[in-house]
């Protein structure tokens, strides 16, 4: 269905932006959609193609429920429609003149650089909006949906409350506005580059195997990267590791698990043991 603009409305005013992008929701929620399915979906096709390395590697004894999987996939099915409608909002924002996009070719370097600033602010933002909806205050309206996934799969990227959704998907208007206002042009690729980094990260986060290789940890330059470990303390204990795609602000605000470096050392171990029972496994380090 093609919504007309309307004959009155001015090119530039709001009914001029609102009509046109309404036009295309439909690829928007395609986007968003296809996201998900296809990062969840080649993940999880991953850990059972290579269960025996998956189980060696598995964080948790627990494993998620059936009902555990359908509720995170529903509830990313409702985080997809309100990431769509606050990419709809970009897109009016973009029309209005508040966010300066620019869908033309860009040099590499531009990208580059694009695409690490965008990740960075992305980081902190997400700390502190995580932080944030662990207060007493915010918990229970905006994110005990999420932490009902005890033992995350990859399907629980996206599971998230309707207010919870709302936060993630806002950062990107916002950053793209200020950004805009600061005279910066993003580049379309960049942005594009950025969505699909955030739910890969996203579905390794919630993997429930360790996916980084052993030793990552104790190298000084890949420690500051988060791993699977490192998110999965925060679903099984909560009050730890609110980072996202690094450690440091963990590390610079002392909310980094004191255990996490022994935890990921006893889950990313080489496998040497391929018929080990779950039961055989080490157990975990104390807290």
């Amino acid at each position: 269905m093609i919504i007309p603009v309307s004959e009155t409305a001015e090119k530039g005013s709001l009914e001029y932006a609102l009509a046109k992008v309404a036009n295309h929701f439909a690829d928007v929620l395609y986007f968003d959609l296809s996201r998900y399915l296809i990062a969840a979906g080649v993940l999880s096709a991953f850990l059972i193609v290579l269960k025996v390395w998956a189980d060696n590697r598995r964080i948790q004894n627990r494993r998620a429920t059936g009902s555990d999987y359908k509720r995170e996939f529903f509830s990313s099915i409702r985080t997809v429609l309100v990431f769509a409608f606050m990419t709809l909002a970009t897109l009016v924002g973009r029309e209005m003149g508040w966010i300066t996009l620019k869908l033309e070719s860009a040099s590499l370097l531009l990208i580059a650089w694009q695409f690490a600033l965008i990740v960075l602010v992305h980081d902190a933002y997400f700390y502190w909006i995580h932080r944030a909806m662990h207060s007493r205050r915010l918990f229970r309206a905006t994110h005990l949906h999420h932490h009902k996934s005890r033992t995350p799969t990859p399907w629980a990227a996206y599971s998230f409350s309707t207010w919870e959704a709302a936060f993630e998907a806002a950062y990107m208007p916002l950053f793209l506005f200020v950004t805009s206002q600061l005279g910066i042009a993003y580049a379309g690729l960049a942005v594009f580059l950025f969505m699909w980094h955030m739910i890969i990260r996203n579905v390794m986060a919630h993997a429930g195997s360790e996916l980084f290789p052993a030793g990552w940890v104790d190298n000084g330059l890949t420690r500051w990267i988060s791993t699977t470990t490192h998110h999965d303390l925060h679903h099984s204990e909560g009050r730890y590791n609110y980072g996202f795609y690094f450690t440091w602000w963990d590390r610079w605000m002392g909310t980094e698990h004191p255990d996490y470096a022994a935890h990921f050392r006893r889950n990313a171990k080489p496998v040497i043991m391929w018929g080990t029972r779950e039961s055989e496994r080490p157990a975990a380090p104390t807290t």
